[in-house]
Order: structure tokens, then sequence, then C-alpha cells
């Protein structure tokens, strides 16, 4: 990871962590999740809020008043919405999408949940889907929440990432670890 990065992930996740807490302290998870919500939407349907949060040819008085004018348009709490100003005074607003990640995942370890990515060759029935939930909640001891993806190039099987772990029973990885093999015989 580049030095930049590395200090925008950083400040993304100072600033999650100070909002969590006082979230947290004013019994308003609840609340925050569904700012989260609103500010994910925002972003991905917004070309406009995109280019306000990343383009640095608003002013900081401008990106403070947008803001300001969104969050209360938006309702989001004052713990959100007081956040983002701050962040726009300080030209920090480029964080808000990774501020956002490690919120959910700050949120889900609070609550015991535990999110697995799900990349498969089909769509999965509600009966399969239900049944991987249930064997990932076993596998891992928590509450799962699944991420379900399809990826035809798979061919057959699935994909599952459940924090640092990873379970590839795909037919393309078979065919790959196959051609390796044969590579080193011949």
């Amino acid at each position: 990871m580049s030095e930049s990065a590395s200090q925008s992930t950083g400040v993304a996740s100072r600033y999650a962590m100070a909002v969590f807490e006082l979230a947290k302290e004013n019994g308003e998870i609840d609340a925050l999740e569904r700012d989260i919500a609103a500010l994910d939407g925002a972003i991905a349907d917004s070309a406009d809020f995109r280019d306000l949060i990343h383009s640095p040819i608003y002013s900081r008085d401008q990106q403070s008043a947008a803001v300001a004018a969104l969050a209360d348009k938006m309702g989001l709490t004052a713990t959100v919405a007081n956040t983002l100003k701050l962040m726009a005074s300080k030209r920090r607003l480029f964080v808000l999408p990774h501020l956002l990640m490690v919120l959910k995942d700050v949120i889900a370890e609070e609550k015991g949940i535990v999110t697995a990515e799900v990349r498969t060759a089909r769509p999965l029935s509600d009966e399969q889907a239900a049944n991987l939930e249930a064997t990932l909640k076993d596998a891992v001891g928590k509450d799962v929440t699944m991420q379900i993806s399809v990826d035809e190039s798979l061919i057959g099987g699935l994909i599952v990432k459940v924090g640092s772990k990873m379970i590839d029973t795909s037919i393309k990885s078979k065919l790959a670890a196959l051609q390796n093999t044969m590579k080193e015989v011949g």
C-alpha cells in the first residue's frame, strides 16, 4: 500500500472509530446504520456527490455548505452531520467511502456478525443460500451476512471468503491446479 493510501486508511479509521463511539454512547447505532446506507446510496447514485467528495476544485467552505445541506435533506444524525462538516473543513471528505466501509465492519463486529463474500457460477436458490448461511454460521460461530455475486467464469462451484479465510471449490481453480500439475510432470 502506498504511503498516501495508508495515511488515508488511517484517517478514515480514526474518524470511523470516533463516530462509532459517539453513536454507541448515545444509543444511536441503528440510526448510524441508516446514515451509512443513505450515504452509500448517495455515493453510488450521484456523480455530483462523488465529485464533491473527491474533487479539489471545491473550497472548504463550499464542501462544508454542501454537506451541511445534504445532511439536513437526508435527515442524518447530528453525529454524522457534524463529522461530515469537520471532514469538509479539514479537506478529508475523500476518505468518506472508506470511512463507511470501516463503520460497517465495526458495527457488524459489535453485533457479532461476520460478512461472507460468496462468488458462485450460477445464482443460488433460496434453499441453497439458506443452507450455505447455516453452514457458515456453524463454522464461524457467529451470525453471517452473505454478499453473493455470480461469476460465470468459475464454470461451477463457488468461492467463499470470510475474513482472511477463503474456500475455493470452483471448477476453474481445480482446472488451474490440474494444469499446473501437468506442467510439472511434462
